[in-house]
């Protein structure tokens, strides 16, 4: 009977997926850039990933929860022993992620080796993307808005 009720109340359970904050963001109300910012997580804040919601992941961190871009997150890869894990928790994460994790490929599809090597740039299509290029002063505004800066990468040799 027991265990009857322990498997009713599973279900009950919020899982949350254990990530790291790459970067330092802003812990948002609403997932969305104008949004409330709840408080600033700071590079390597361990946080429990929730739920997505377009481009952007709720989480907790301690009491503080809200939504970061997902991109600002690393997960924790399947099968780490996470810091106060009990043999019952990571029985669970593997139940939830399977042995091998979850599993992205990209590619190009529809196109075999032959096709890819005889491939000719179109003239058109390029002259359309033209129009998308911005001006150096569009940029600039752009990179004020977004607090962004400039950043001298050297280039890696071959």
């Amino acid at each position: 009977m027991k265990a009857l009720l322990f498997l009713l109340c599973v279900p009950l359970v919020a899982w949350a997926d254990p990530a790291t904050v790459l970067r330092a963001t802003e812990l948002k109300a609403e997932p969305a850039s104008d949004a409330a910012t709840v408080a600033q997580l700071s590079e390597s804040t361990r946080v429990d990933a929730l739920e997505r919601k377009g481009g952007w992941t709720r989480v907790k961190s301690g009491s503080a929860q809200g939504w970061v871009k997902m991109l600002a997150l690393r997960y924790d890869g399947p099968g780490e022993t996470k810091r106060g894990d009990t043999g019952i928790a990571q029985a669970f994460n593997v139940a939830r992620t399977g042995a091998s994790g979850t599993q992205v490929t990209t590619g190009v599809r529809g196109l075999d080796e032959d096709q890819l090597a005889k491939a000719q740039p179109n003239a058109a299509e390029l002259a359309k993307l033209g129009r998308f290029a911005a001006d150096r002063a569009a940029a600039t505004d752009y990179a004020a808005q977004g607090k962004l800066s400039a950043v001298s990468v050297p280039y890696p040799k071959p």
